[in-house]
């Protein structure tokens, strides 16, 4: 497990972090709903010659739970945290909806990094499942389901997100944030926070960023399915995306190794 013994204050909320290792910097980001805990298997590995930031996104993981943890909240925390950090030109790796947060950042509010690995990233619409849009419409009765009931949906929707059956440890990992009163009701408020408005307007300002762009993707992914990195990719002018054989959307859980490969071997060291 990562340990997020640091803590930082951005506009009243606590956001959880951590770092390992020594050497350039790199900044990991998850997605939603799981947490930094999704780089587990990988952190330490690439802190041998780096120094690795972590951090739990608003409303997830150790973080505090806030009223606004709509996907354009991460921008500013994301920008407010390489500052904190003093880091100007980090490398970053994102997934899901972390990869949406490094994009705003940099094609919205100017961040700038030395390269980008994109994950299955949230970038381009049409955004949301059907899971999604029925939740947004319904939250209300969504957040108010009795306990098991929840629970059961939950562990449902993030098996859907591996191609192979999650182990115990990671189904616990990424349920228990959202246990409880708080917790509940934070990842129903995610999903009717969510608007394809926050891609949209991404979308209108892609272009060749000045700095390297790769994008991996899981080969069975039914979230965001690779033809939607074939579209980012020919947007940002990025090669297409390396696909994972036997991965769907959470590839750090199905093929941890093909990340490591990719941000490790010639191309990535």
């Amino acid at each position: 497990m990562l340990t997020l013994n640091q803590s930082f204050e951005h506009d009243g909320r606590r956001i959880a972090w951590g770092r390992i290792g020594e050497g350039e910097p790199l900044v990991l980001i998850h997605g939603w709903p799981f947490s930094s805990q999704v780089w587990r298997r990988i952190a330490p590995w690439l802190a041998r010659g780096r120094s690795v930031f972590f951090f739990d996104l608003p409303g997830m993981g150790a973080s505090e739970k806030a009223a606004a943890v709509d996907p354009a909240s991460h921008d500013p925390v994301l920008a407010a945290l390489l500052g904190h950090w003093g880091l100007e030109r980090p490398e970053i790796v994102a997934h899901d909806f972390g990869g949406l947060a490094a994009l705003r950042g940099h094609f919205l509010g100017g961040l700038q990094y030395r390269r980008l690995t994109l994950i299955d990233p949230v970038a381009v619409l049409p955004s949301g499942s059907p899971f999604f849009r029925h939740v947004r419409e319904h939250e209300a009765a969504f957040a108010g389901l009795p306990a098991y009931a929840h629970e059961a949906l939950f562990q449902a929707y993030i098996q859907q997100a591996a191609a192979r059956p999650l182990s115990a440890e990671a189904r616990e990992i990424y349920a228990a944030p959202f246990r409880g009163e708080a917790g509940q009701a934070a990842f129903y408020r995610y999903i009717a926070q969510t608007d394809e408005a926050y891609v949209a307007e991404l979308e209108r300002r892609y272009g060749r960023p000045p700095f390297p762009v790769r994008l991996v993707w899981g080969a069975e992914d039914s979230f965001i399915p690779p033809s939607f990195g074939e579209r980012l990719a020919g947007l940002i002018g990025a090669a297409p995306p390396l696909l994972v054989p036997g991965a769907a959307h959470l590839v750090q859980e199905d093929a941890p190794e093909a990340i490591l490969a990719a941000l490790l071997g010639p191309s990535g060291a």
